[in-house]
């Protein structure tokens, strides 16, 4: 088991986010094999978690082992014949997570309850403290209550945002399966089709197509947008970065309607505007990273495809409004593209100065789009790490180019403010010198799928310029590049404002309660600095806040629909609402 960054709940990927996931994934299985329709979950504020399930139980005698011994509490199903086989469908099959939960918890308790009996094992830091066995009316199933260890996650936190969005996932992926998390309860009835409903951002143009096999579920629409947004799971596992199953559904989907057309038609403008989920269960799934968010296995894209377009052509030949209604759609993609196609035409001048501020990119030697061509781990790793930052001016820019790391860390130097991208259309891009830059910088021209850089990190001061500035940068992404906000690749950079030190000890403080609290240590000798802007910050210093600690603030999109709704409020033309907002909300 690989629990990624140790982090203190502040980001999704955190490793107490994994420690729960590893948990409910558990009850999520006996779930899957018909074995309990319930899952009751509850964190207290000090960070206690406890799930419990109503599924088989852990068998008694082997309790102990399967929480604390390697090579034990694997995932088995007993046949007619037997014969103990391994679940059909299980996001880890070698029974690592319990224990790996266990090692790093500061407290760790496992019941499980079969038949009118119970045991209990008890643990303090991974070792072992108690165990007991009793009888009791309880109904069958197991309960995990753990706490994380202190010494490895120092100030950890569950943020309520994640944990909403990871239990909404598990019920969209189960459907039947009834959640509750702290009270609140989570049930889909109609799977993929709750989550795109939810996911999608504006109205679709047709009715949701969705289809359900043993195997496979999937669901997509299209809207009035031109943006492609995709969902993947296998078992149960979100892939952010996709894979095989991803890459087989899009061009399925493009081999079926490009079939019942009469006419040649671009997999771009079939594509375009389309929210679309898929979920798959395999019985050996291979993923390409440690943190299982692509899909390897190549062995069933052609199973993929064959199902999800035979059911689409199904599906459309029985709804021929539906048809229609896409033809249009695609139609109207057709329009734009060339419309785009010609504007590119025009700006052959403006491309060739913006290949000039290209090679003045103080690029990595790793990129995110070279991961699948490196042969040695250590270079994906690399690859997958690599970062971009957009900084605000040149002076900002220097201080990061002279402490970054060169083999991840690439530097795009901002000329004062971007254009402010709200309505306008992606002709915008290319007759903007700056904009035009960024995309090219970032090798999304034509597709997300070459993204050069893992992530995307607005570095801009902590002043209302610096504000604004990145404002304008989440604005141009929302608007032209969404999908790519989707994939959660977009971060701000958080840099202290105050520098507390004397002669022995520095501080570096990122507010005002910070710093107040490292002048009472220091006592009164001590010398307070307030950053002005990230130039100000000498190279030497910088370094720190870019490292192995560096503190990023993802952009994350909670609600797709409210996305215009907000632009338009913070970024169109003024109103009196918004001056209104403003005024209330001044400092």
């Amino acid at each position: 088991m690989y629990i990624g960054r140790i982090g203190n709940g502040e980001h999704h990927d955190d490793g107490i986010y994994i420690l729960l996931k590893e948990v409910i994934d558990n009850s999520v299985d006996e779930f899957v094999m018909g074995q309990g329709r319930r899952i009751e979950i509850s964190i207290s504020p000090e960070g206690l978690a406890k799930v419990r399930d109503y599924g088989r139980g852990i068998p008694l005698d082997k309790l102990r082992e399967c929480v604390s011994e390697i090579n034990t509490g694997g995932k088995f199903i007993t046949g007619k014949d037997g014969i103990k086989r391994p679940f059909s469908s299980s996001i880890g099959l070698n029974g690592v997570g319990l224990k790996a939960v266990n090692f790093l918890s500061q407290e760790f308790t496992a019941t499980s309850w079969r038949g009118g009996k119970a045991a209990r094992v008890r643990y303090r830091e991974g070792l072992f403290v108690d165990e007991e066995n009793f009888s009791t009316p309880e109904p069958n199933g197991t309960e995990i209550c753990f706490l994380p260890s202190r010494e490895i996650f120092p100030s950890f936190r569950y943020d309520p945002k994640f944990l909403r969005r990871r239990m909404q996932h598990y019920s969209w992926l189960n459907s039947g399966l009834s959640i509750i998390c702290n009270g609140e309860r989570y049930y889909s009835r109609r799977g993929l089709l709750d989550l795109l409903e939810a996911k999608v951002e504006s109205d679709p143009i047709y009715e949701i197509i969705h289809y359900k096999s043993e195997r496979m579920e999937f669901a997509f629409c299209h809207t009035e947008s031109f943006n492609e947004n995709y969902y993947s799971f296998v078992n149960t596992q979100y892939t952010s970065d996709g894979g095989t199953h991803l890459a087989a559904f899009k061009e399925a989907i493009g081999k079926a309607i490009s079939e019942l057309s009469s006419k040649d038609m671009e997999y771009d403008d079939i594509r375009g505007g389309i929210t679309g989920a898929i979920a798959i269960k395999i019985q050996d799934p291979v993923f390409e990273s440690q943190t299982k968010n692509k899909l390897g296995n190549t062995d069933i894209k052609t199973g993929i495809i064959n199902e999800v377009k035979q059911a689409i052509i199904a599906y459309l030949y029985k709804n021929p409004e539906t048809k229609s209604q896409i033809f249009d759609k695609i139609e109207k993609n057709r329009s734009v593209r060339r419309q785009i196609q010609a504007v590119r035409k025009g700006a052959k001048e403006l491309a060739q100065k913006s290949m000039l501020k290209i090679a003045k990119l103080r690029d990595c030697k790793y990129h995110l789009n070279e991961a699948e061509s490196r042969r040695k781990e250590e270079e994906k790793r690399k690859c997958e790490e690599s970062m971009l930052f957009l900084t605000e001016g040149n002076s900002a820019a220097g201080s990061v180019v002279t402490a970054r790391d060169p083999e991840t860390q690439s530097v795009f130097s901002l000329r004062g403010k971007p254009l402010n991208c709200y309505g306008r259309r992606k002709e915008t891009v290319y007759q903007n010198e700056e904009l035009y830059g960024i995309m090219q910088a970032l090798g999304i021209e034509n597709s997300l799928d070459n993204l050069r850089y893992g992530k995307v990190i607005i570095a801009t001061d902590a002043d209302v310029d610096g504000f604004h500035i990145r404002m304008l940068l989440m604005t141009y992404f929302l608007t032209f590049f969404q999908p790519l906000v989707e994939m959660e690749r977009l971060y701000i950079l958080d840099t202290p404002l105050f520098r507390v030190r004397d002669k022995r000890v520095t501080h570096y403080c990122y507010n005002e309660e910070e710093r107040d609290q490292a002048v009472q240590e220091l006592a009164k000798d001590c010398e307070v600095t307030r950053f002005k802007g990230l130039g100000e910050i000498s190279p030497a210093e910088f370094g720190q806040f870019i490292g192995e600690d560096i503190r990023l603030q993802q952009v994350v999109i909670d609600q797709k629909r409210q996305v215009d709704s907000m632009l338009k409020f913070f970024m169109d033309d003024n109103t009196p609402e918004r001056r209104a907002f403003i005024m209330q909300n001044l400092i």
